[in-house]
Protein backbone atom coordinates (compact mmCIF):
# COMPACT_ATOMS: atom_id res chain seq x y z
CA UNK A 1 0.00 0.00 0.00
CA UNK A 2 1.30 3.47 -0.90
CA UNK A 3 0.97 5.84 2.04
CA UNK A 4 0.46 9.59 1.76
CA UNK A 5 4.11 10.04 2.74
CA UNK A 6 5.19 7.64 0.01
CA UNK A 7 3.05 9.50 -2.49
CA UNK A 8 4.63 12.77 -1.42
CA UNK A 9 8.07 11.36 -2.16
CA UNK A 10 6.88 10.10 -5.52
CA UNK A 11 5.58 13.57 -6.35
CA UNK A 12 9.05 14.98 -5.68
CA UNK A 13 10.96 12.60 -7.93
CA UNK A 14 12.93 14.55 -10.50
CA UNK A 15 12.74 11.72 -13.02
CA UNK A 16 8.95 11.41 -12.77
CA UNK A 17 8.57 15.15 -13.22
CA UNK A 18 10.91 15.09 -16.22
CA UNK A 19 8.85 12.37 -17.89
CA UNK A 20 5.62 14.31 -17.43
CA UNK A 21 7.09 17.52 -18.81
CA UNK A 22 8.83 15.80 -21.71
CA UNK A 23 5.59 14.28 -23.02
CA UNK A 24 7.41 11.07 -24.00
CA UNK A 25 5.18 8.06 -24.57
CA UNK A 26 5.82 4.61 -23.15
CA UNK A 27 7.20 3.24 -26.39
CA UNK A 28 9.69 6.06 -26.86
CA UNK A 29 10.75 5.89 -23.22
CA UNK A 30 11.48 2.18 -23.57
CA UNK A 31 13.42 2.80 -26.78
CA UNK A 32 15.59 5.49 -25.20
CA UNK A 33 16.24 3.33 -22.14
CA UNK A 34 17.43 0.57 -24.47
CA UNK A 35 19.71 3.05 -26.25
CA UNK A 36 21.18 4.10 -22.91
CA UNK A 37 21.90 0.47 -22.03
CA UNK A 38 23.60 -0.20 -25.36
CA UNK A 39 25.68 2.96 -25.06
CA UNK A 40 26.78 2.08 -21.51
CA UNK A 41 27.74 -1.41 -22.60
CA UNK A 42 29.70 -0.06 -25.57
CA UNK A 43 31.71 2.17 -23.27
CA UNK A 44 32.27 -0.65 -20.79
CA UNK A 45 33.70 -2.89 -23.51
CA UNK A 46 36.39 -0.29 -24.14
CA UNK A 47 37.13 -0.05 -20.43
CA UNK A 48 37.58 -3.81 -20.27
CA UNK A 49 39.91 -3.72 -23.26
CA UNK A 50 42.19 -1.00 -21.87
CA UNK A 51 42.17 -2.08 -18.22
CA UNK A 52 45.74 -2.65 -17.02
CA UNK A 53 47.15 -1.59 -20.41
CA UNK A 54 47.25 2.18 -20.15
CA UNK A 55 50.15 3.93 -21.81
CA UNK A 56 49.39 7.50 -20.82
CA UNK A 57 47.73 9.06 -17.79
CA UNK A 58 47.62 12.85 -17.55
CA UNK A 59 45.95 15.56 -15.52
CA UNK A 60 43.32 17.76 -17.18
CA UNK A 61 44.15 20.86 -15.17
CA UNK A 62 43.17 20.32 -11.54
CA UNK A 63 45.33 18.14 -9.31
CA UNK A 64 44.05 14.57 -9.41
CA UNK A 65 41.61 15.12 -12.30
CA UNK A 66 42.90 12.45 -14.67
CA UNK A 67 42.19 11.41 -18.23
CA UNK A 68 43.47 8.33 -20.06
CA UNK A 69 43.16 6.77 -23.49
CA UNK A 70 40.43 4.57 -21.99
CA UNK A 71 38.27 7.65 -21.22
CA UNK A 72 38.60 8.79 -24.82
CA UNK A 73 37.99 5.37 -26.38
CA UNK A 74 34.97 4.70 -24.18
CA UNK A 75 33.47 8.11 -24.97
CA UNK A 76 33.94 7.57 -28.70
CA UNK A 77 32.17 4.21 -28.45
CA UNK A 78 29.30 5.74 -26.48
CA UNK A 79 28.89 8.67 -28.85
CA UNK A 80 28.86 6.35 -31.85
CA UNK A 81 25.81 4.60 -30.42
CA UNK A 82 24.03 7.80 -29.42
CA UNK A 83 24.68 9.61 -32.69
CA UNK A 84 23.57 6.60 -34.70
CA UNK A 85 20.35 5.93 -32.79
CA UNK A 86 19.36 9.38 -31.51
CA UNK A 87 20.99 12.01 -33.78
CA UNK A 88 18.32 14.55 -32.82
CA UNK A 89 19.28 14.52 -29.12
CA UNK A 90 22.14 16.69 -27.88
CA UNK A 91 25.01 15.36 -25.81
CA UNK A 92 26.97 16.69 -22.84
CA UNK A 93 30.05 14.48 -22.51
CA UNK A 94 32.83 14.81 -19.96
CA UNK A 95 35.73 14.68 -22.41
CA UNK A 96 34.36 16.29 -25.59
CA UNK A 97 31.88 18.78 -24.15
CA UNK A 98 28.46 19.69 -25.52
CA UNK A 99 26.93 18.92 -28.93
CA UNK A 100 23.62 20.68 -29.45
CA UNK A 101 20.57 18.67 -30.43
CA UNK A 102 18.01 19.39 -33.13
CA UNK A 103 15.55 21.51 -31.20
CA UNK A 104 14.94 18.91 -28.50
CA UNK A 105 15.08 19.68 -24.77
CA UNK A 106 16.45 16.18 -24.23
CA UNK A 107 20.19 15.79 -23.68
CA UNK A 108 22.42 12.82 -23.00
CA UNK A 109 24.89 13.21 -20.11
CA UNK A 110 27.88 10.95 -20.68
CA UNK A 111 30.61 9.96 -18.26
CA UNK A 112 32.62 7.41 -20.25
CA UNK A 113 34.79 6.48 -17.29
CA UNK A 114 33.44 7.37 -13.88
CA UNK A 115 36.29 6.63 -11.49
CA UNK A 116 39.28 7.42 -13.70
CA UNK A 117 41.72 7.58 -10.77
CA UNK A 118 40.57 4.14 -9.62
CA UNK A 119 40.92 2.83 -13.16
CA UNK A 120 44.41 4.27 -13.63
CA UNK A 121 45.51 2.44 -10.47
CA UNK A 122 43.77 -0.80 -11.54
CA UNK A 123 41.34 -0.44 -8.64
CA UNK A 124 38.16 -2.16 -9.88
CA UNK A 125 35.54 0.42 -8.94
CA UNK A 126 34.49 2.34 -12.05
CA UNK A 127 31.90 2.39 -14.80
CA UNK A 128 30.35 4.02 -17.84
CA UNK A 129 27.38 6.24 -16.98
CA UNK A 130 24.72 7.40 -19.45
CA UNK A 131 21.94 9.69 -18.28
CA UNK A 132 19.19 11.36 -20.28
CA UNK A 133 17.89 14.72 -19.08
CA UNK A 134 14.93 16.92 -19.96
CA UNK A 135 15.84 20.59 -19.62
CA UNK A 136 18.60 19.61 -17.24
CA UNK A 137 16.42 17.32 -15.12
CA UNK A 138 17.29 13.58 -14.98
CA UNK A 139 14.87 11.35 -16.86
CA UNK A 140 16.45 7.92 -17.32
CA UNK A 141 19.85 6.32 -17.06
CA UNK A 142 22.11 3.33 -17.43
CA UNK A 143 25.41 2.43 -15.78
CA UNK A 144 27.71 -0.43 -16.73
CA UNK A 145 30.13 -1.66 -14.06
CA UNK A 146 32.49 -3.93 -16.01
CA UNK A 147 34.45 -5.37 -13.08
CA UNK A 148 31.20 -6.80 -11.71
CA UNK A 149 29.59 -7.61 -15.09
CA UNK A 150 26.62 -5.56 -13.98
CA UNK A 151 24.39 -3.24 -15.96
CA UNK A 152 22.17 -0.93 -13.94
CA UNK A 153 19.34 1.00 -15.55
CA UNK A 154 16.16 2.80 -14.58
CA UNK A 155 13.34 4.92 -15.98
CA UNK A 156 9.98 6.16 -14.66
CA UNK A 157 7.34 3.47 -14.91
CA UNK A 158 9.94 0.86 -15.87
CA UNK A 159 11.56 0.46 -12.47
CA UNK A 160 15.20 0.10 -11.52
CA UNK A 161 17.25 -2.92 -12.53
CA UNK A 162 20.60 -4.64 -12.22
CA UNK A 163 20.98 -7.01 -15.14
CA UNK A 164 17.70 -8.98 -15.07
CA UNK A 165 16.79 -8.35 -11.43
CA UNK A 166 14.68 -5.51 -10.06
CA UNK A 167 16.45 -3.53 -7.35
CA UNK A 168 15.27 -1.49 -4.36
CA UNK A 169 16.91 0.67 -1.74
CA UNK A 170 17.54 -0.88 1.65
CA UNK A 171 15.07 -0.90 4.54
CA UNK A 172 17.49 0.97 6.81
CA UNK A 173 15.70 3.40 9.12
CA UNK A 174 18.34 4.61 11.57
CA UNK A 175 21.60 6.46 11.13
CA UNK A 176 23.30 4.25 13.71
CA UNK A 177 22.70 1.11 11.65
CA UNK A 178 23.51 2.67 8.29
CA UNK A 179 26.45 2.31 5.93
CA UNK A 180 27.00 5.51 3.97
CA UNK A 181 29.23 6.59 1.12
CA UNK A 182 30.64 9.93 -0.01
CA UNK A 183 33.47 11.46 -2.00
CA UNK A 184 35.82 14.41 -2.10
CA UNK A 185 35.91 16.93 -4.95
CA UNK A 186 39.05 17.83 -6.87
CA UNK A 187 39.05 21.29 -5.30
CA UNK A 188 39.47 19.86 -1.79
CA UNK A 189 43.10 21.04 -1.79
CA UNK A 190 42.00 24.63 -2.36
CA UNK A 191 39.09 25.28 0.03
CA UNK A 192 37.78 24.46 3.48
CA UNK A 193 34.36 23.42 2.17
CA UNK A 194 35.93 20.05 1.36
CA UNK A 195 33.64 17.49 3.06
CA UNK A 196 36.23 16.53 5.69
CA UNK A 197 34.07 17.66 8.61
CA UNK A 198 31.00 15.91 7.22
CA UNK A 199 32.95 12.69 6.71
CA UNK A 200 34.10 12.71 10.33
CA UNK A 201 30.63 13.61 11.67
CA UNK A 202 28.88 10.73 9.92
CA UNK A 203 31.71 8.24 10.47
CA UNK A 204 31.28 8.81 14.21
CA UNK A 205 27.51 8.15 14.08
CA UNK A 206 27.11 5.26 11.61
CA UNK A 207 28.45 1.78 10.97
CA UNK A 208 30.87 3.43 8.57
CA UNK A 209 31.33 5.77 5.63
CA UNK A 210 32.88 4.41 2.47
CA UNK A 211 34.74 6.44 -0.17
CA UNK A 212 34.26 4.63 -3.46
CA UNK A 213 35.74 7.17 -5.85
CA UNK A 214 33.04 6.85 -8.52
CA UNK A 215 29.84 8.82 -7.86
CA UNK A 216 27.66 6.97 -10.36
CA UNK A 217 28.63 3.59 -8.89
CA UNK A 218 28.04 4.92 -5.36
CA UNK A 219 24.53 5.94 -6.37
CA UNK A 220 23.86 2.60 -8.05
CA UNK A 221 24.88 0.81 -4.85
CA UNK A 222 22.45 2.95 -2.86
CA UNK A 223 19.73 2.02 -5.36
CA UNK A 224 20.66 -1.64 -5.00
CA UNK A 225 20.51 -1.56 -1.19
CA UNK A 226 24.23 -2.23 -0.73
CA UNK A 227 24.64 1.22 0.81
CA UNK A 228 22.01 3.18 2.70
CA UNK A 229 22.86 6.76 1.84
CA UNK A 230 25.16 9.07 -0.07
CA UNK A 231 26.09 12.72 -0.06
CA UNK A 232 28.69 14.67 -2.01
CA UNK A 233 29.53 18.12 -3.40
CA UNK A 234 31.53 19.39 -6.37
CA UNK A 235 30.00 17.03 -8.93
CA UNK A 236 29.08 17.48 -12.60
CA UNK A 237 25.81 16.54 -14.35
CA UNK A 238 27.41 13.52 -16.03
CA UNK A 239 28.42 12.19 -12.59
CA UNK A 240 24.83 12.30 -11.34
CA UNK A 241 22.25 12.06 -14.12
CA UNK A 242 21.97 8.27 -14.34
CA UNK A 243 22.52 7.58 -10.65
CA UNK A 244 19.80 9.98 -9.50
CA UNK A 245 17.23 8.11 -11.61
CA UNK A 246 18.45 4.76 -10.28
CA UNK A 247 17.97 5.84 -6.67
CA UNK A 248 14.58 7.47 -7.26
CA UNK A 249 13.14 4.59 -9.24
CA UNK A 250 14.48 2.09 -6.68
CA UNK A 251 12.39 3.75 -3.99
CA UNK A 252 14.97 6.16 -2.59
CA UNK A 253 14.95 9.91 -2.24
CA UNK A 254 17.23 12.57 -3.69
CA UNK A 255 17.43 16.16 -2.47
CA UNK A 256 19.76 19.09 -1.89
CA UNK A 257 21.67 19.39 1.39
CA UNK A 258 18.89 21.55 2.86
CA UNK A 259 16.10 19.23 1.73
CA UNK A 260 15.02 21.33 -1.26
CA UNK A 261 14.83 19.75 -4.74
CA UNK A 262 18.22 18.64 -6.01
CA UNK A 263 19.81 20.20 -9.07
CA UNK A 264 22.34 18.49 -11.33
CA UNK A 265 23.85 21.89 -12.08
CA UNK A 266 24.52 22.56 -8.39
CA UNK A 267 26.44 19.31 -8.03
CA UNK A 268 25.68 18.86 -4.33
CA UNK A 269 23.08 16.35 -3.17
CA UNK A 270 21.84 13.65 -0.82
CA UNK A 271 20.54 10.25 -1.98
CA UNK A 272 19.29 7.72 0.54
CA UNK A 273 16.49 5.58 1.89
CA UNK A 274 13.37 7.64 2.71
CA UNK A 275 13.81 7.10 6.45
CA UNK A 276 17.36 8.52 6.48
CA UNK A 277 16.56 11.72 4.59
CA UNK A 278 16.06 14.00 7.58
CA UNK A 279 19.01 12.55 9.51
CA UNK A 280 21.33 13.32 6.60
CA UNK A 281 19.90 16.82 6.18
CA UNK A 282 20.31 17.50 9.91
CA UNK A 283 23.83 16.08 10.02
CA UNK A 284 25.05 18.11 7.07
CA UNK A 285 23.43 21.20 8.54
CA UNK A 286 25.29 20.67 11.82
CA UNK A 287 28.73 20.51 10.22
CA UNK A 288 31.14 23.40 9.87
CA UNK A 289 34.41 23.20 7.94
CA UNK A 290 37.46 22.00 9.83
CA UNK A 291 40.39 24.36 10.16
CA UNK A 292 43.09 23.83 7.60
CA UNK A 293 45.66 23.49 10.35
CA UNK A 294 43.77 20.46 11.71
CA UNK A 295 44.57 18.44 8.58
CA UNK A 296 47.94 19.91 7.69
CA UNK A 297 46.88 22.77 5.41
CA UNK A 298 47.11 25.95 7.52
CA UNK A 299 47.33 28.05 4.35
CA UNK A 300 43.62 27.39 3.77
CA UNK A 301 42.57 29.10 6.98
CA UNK A 302 42.77 32.44 5.24
CA UNK A 303 40.72 31.27 2.28
CA UNK A 304 36.92 31.64 2.15
CA UNK A 305 35.10 28.29 2.58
Amino acid sequence: MITSADQGLCDQRLSDQALVHSGLGQGELERLAAVARRAAQAGAEQLKHHFGRLERVREKGRAGDLVTEADVAAEQAVLAVLESETPEIGVLAEESGRREGQGSALEWCVDPLDGTTNYAHRYPFFGTSIGLTWQGQPLLGALAVPALNQLYWAAPGLGAWCNDSAIHVSACTSLGSSLLVTGFAYDRHERLDNNYAEFAWFTHRTRGVRRGGAAAVDLAFVADGRLDGYWERGLSPWDLAAGVVLVEQAGGVVCAYDGSPASLAEGRLIACTPALRQALIDGLGACRPLSGASFGAPELDGVAP
